[in-house]
């Protein structure tokens, strides 16, 4: 028996830091396949992980045991059957509003305002989560409101990334963002940023929103970048994986 085993099978490399490491590494090996990547190298995978060539051998062979990978004729990797079933068991048991809540809650607590998240139904827009932020003055929608689309900065979004033409909606493409300043109601502002699903299909906005007295245009373009934050991680959320926010510049001029 190799010293460096138990009987159980584990070797002393799997125990602590050691295990901890072996299997964040395993997963950003799987992490490397996206939707479109049917199968990939293993010089691609090494590149995309960042770890070594033989390491990442290694852990492919070990997940391709209890079949989260496949290695087909030419050398390639493929997600295996065991990956699928995981996926199915994600997509059955999700729930929007577990993954949109805490999103919104750490919007809410960065910025100190109310956060919404808002979907398309038809020629208006929803408010489907709400956190409530700390302020004693704040802007207050029902949970289940109906709102237009062509009024405030999240419908405005929705419009914008759902292919609305006009200078209006090219500039928000350009940008990412939009805010507006008592467009929708009169002492009401809000910033807002689109989240997307998989293959880019857009689900929604998300914002920001209180009273033009404390939200002004200097303060909502400051908060900009962190509603865009906040809406990219909840897309790679719904995608069911994780990435780099973009970043975005902030404009010199303004004209709402």
């Amino acid at each position: 028996m190799n010293a460096n085993s138990d009987p159980r099978g584990a070797s002393k490399g799997d125990d602590g830091a050691g295990g901890v490491i072996a299997v964040t590494r395993a997963l950003r090996v799987l992490e490397a396949f996206g939707v479109n990547d049917p199968q990939l190298s293993l010089a691609e995978l090494s590149r995309r992980t960042g770890i070594h060539k033989t390491t990442v051998l290694r852990l492919a062979r070990t997940l391709a045991a209890d079949n989260y990978l496949v290695q087909k004729e030419d050398g390639n990797w493929r997600l295996g059957r065991a990956a699928g079933w995981l996926g199915a068991c994600y997509q059955a048991t999700f729930n929007v509003q577990e993954v949109v809540e805490p999103v919104l809650r750490e919007l809410t607590i960065k910025t100190g305002e109310s956060a919404s998240f808002y979907v398309r139904e038809g020629q208006q827009r929803t408010c489907l989560v709400r956190v409530e932020g700390p302020q004693a003055i704040r802007h207050h929608v029902r949970i289940g409101a109906a709102l237009p689309l062509d009024s405030g900065s999240p419908g405005r979004v929705i419009l914008a990334f759902s292919g609305e033409p006009g200078e209006l909606y090219e500039m928000i493409r350009r940008r990412g963002f939009h805010l507006s300043l008592g467009e929708r109601e009169a002492e009401v502002s809000s910033v807002s940023a689109p989240v997307f699903g998989l293959h880019w299909r857009l689900l929604g906005s998300m914002c920001i929103s209180g009273p033009t007295a404390r939200l002004s245009e200097e303060r909502l373009l400051e908060l900009a970048q962190t509603v865009v934050d906040a809406a990219n991680k909840l897309s790679y959320a719904m995608a069911g994986s994780q990435r780099p926010a973009m970043q975005i510049e902030r404009p010199s001029t303004w004209h709402p």
